[in-house]
């Protein structure tokens, strides 16, 4: 080997083998996963601009259904003592599954039933059986749409010569022979009151001499297909109104109400109780006595949103609700009354129908005493056996509760609760 190979040698540098460590694969490995995940957040960031662009432009131009009034709760009652959490309201059974839908309102003549449902019919219920004796609007009927044209009973009474009188959502104030199925329209919701258009006729009480009707206009803006609409815009224009059966006359009784809903004569009918559902409160107008005409609060911030008011037999009252206001828990009522801009927000994006799936169903009837203090409530969390309630009427030991959707009437034995 000459001196010039030597040198060549000795400037060669070795090859060394590349020694593979745990570290060196964490290094590759940190590497592999930087490069997904920044593939995974250009492409959650891409799919979140997608949906979030479109939402913008739907907030920025769309109209809202709604001009959503500012509004104001307190907190709600606490659920102790007569009001505390239970399950007796699924001891109720249910009578009639499937055979009838939406029975709103309940009466009685001796041991047979009669109610109004969701397709314009007037039934009468005896020993299990169901027969239809009147409707009150035409076909078809079954959505949204045909609604108005098809009628819907809420309100039902029985009045002191045995007949039925019915408040029509659309239609007015009806009264209804319950033997021969003879219809007579007393009130027709067409005609203005004081140049309001009664938009939503919903409950109805009447004295025992059959002379004066007292009823809730709901709202003369919404109609009761756009309940949500009422409930969540606060809309103030409500009435509680008195008709004359001898003189025909209407007059206005109380206005500005925010969703008036069930209405009752007291057993002395020197008062009438009017739910303001909205504003989960309790009204009360004077009709007779050094009172006449006055107002007062009779119940203020129940533990729900209440719909009809019905006598108990111990000198109370029987209130449904079918949304409540939990303490402790969570109400989203409460939280978006005082938030109107959220709400406009929310119906551009929303059908009612959607948004209203989003409020717990939860149904609770509370006897109140004949001064308005709570005696005992009966709760159904979650809305297992009874849903969306409207009324609780009394009758023979069981109340009847009826729903303003459900495909039944529940009937719960007071003496085992």
């Amino acid at each position: 080997m000459t001196m010039e190979e030597g040198d060549g040698l000795r400037q060669r540098r070795p090859i060394r083998p590349q020694i593979i460590t745990d570290e060196t694969v964490v290094q590759d490995t940190g590497r592999s996963g930087s490069y997904s995940g920044k593939i995974f957040r250009a492409t959650f960031t891409c799919l979140a601009l997608a949906l979030l662009i479109p939402s913008l432009a739907a907030v920025c131009l769309l109209e809202s259904p709604i001009e959503p009034q500012y509004l104001s709760f307190q907190i709600p009652p606490r659920m102790t003592g007569a009001l505390e959490a239970n399950l007796k309201l699924r001891q109720a059974e249910r009578l009639l599954e499937g055979q009838l839908v939406g029975p709103e309102s309940i009466a009685n003549i001796g041991d047979v039933l009669f109610t109004g449902t969701a397709d314009g019919q007037i039934l009468k219920i005896e020993d299990g059986k169901i027969h239809t004796i009147a409707k009150l609007g035409r076909p078809p009927c079954g959505t949204r749409e045909n609604e108005p044209n098809c009628g819907r009973p809420l309100g039902l009474r029985v009045g002191p010569n045995g007949t039925l009188f019915i408040a029509d959502a659309y239609q007015g104030i009806f009264e209804v022979n319950p033997v021969t199925g003879a219809v007579e329209q007393l009130l027709s919701s067409q005609i203005p009151v004081q140049g309001k258009k009664m938009s939503f006729v919903n409950d109805l009480t009447i004295t025992s001499d059959g002379r004066k009707i007292y009823f809730t206009d709901s709202s003369s803006k919404w109609q009761r297909r756009d309940y949500p609409y009422l409930v969540m815009e606060g809309t103030d224009d409500g009435r509680l109104l008195e008709y004359d059966t001898v003189t025909k006359e209407v007059k206005v009784l109380m206005g500005g109400l925010r969703f008036p809903n069930g209405v009752q004569l007291s057993p002395a009918e020197d008062f009438l109780l009017v739910a303001e559902t909205t504003m989960a409160r309790i009204r009360r107008y004077y009709v007779s006595g050094l009172t006449k005409g006055g107002v007062d609060m009779f119940v203020e911030n129940l533990p729900g949103f209440p719909d009809n008011i019905r006598l108990s037999s111990s000198g109370g009252y029987w209130v449904a609700m079918s949304a409540v206001r939990l303490n402790p828990g969570f109400s989203m009522m409460d939280f978006l009354a005082d938030k109107p801009w959220i709400k406009k927000i929310i119906f551009k994006l929303f059908s009612h129908d959607t948004v209203m799936k989003f409020v717990p169903r939860y149904s609770l009837v509370v006897e109140l005493g004949e001064k308005g203090s709570y005696k005992r409530s009966f709760h159904d969390p979650n809305g297992e056996v009874v849903t969306y309630i409207s009324e609780a009427h009394e009758h023979d030991g069981y109340l009847y509760m009826g729903s303003f959707r459900s495909p039944f009437i529940c009937k719960l034995n007071l003496q085992e609760v």
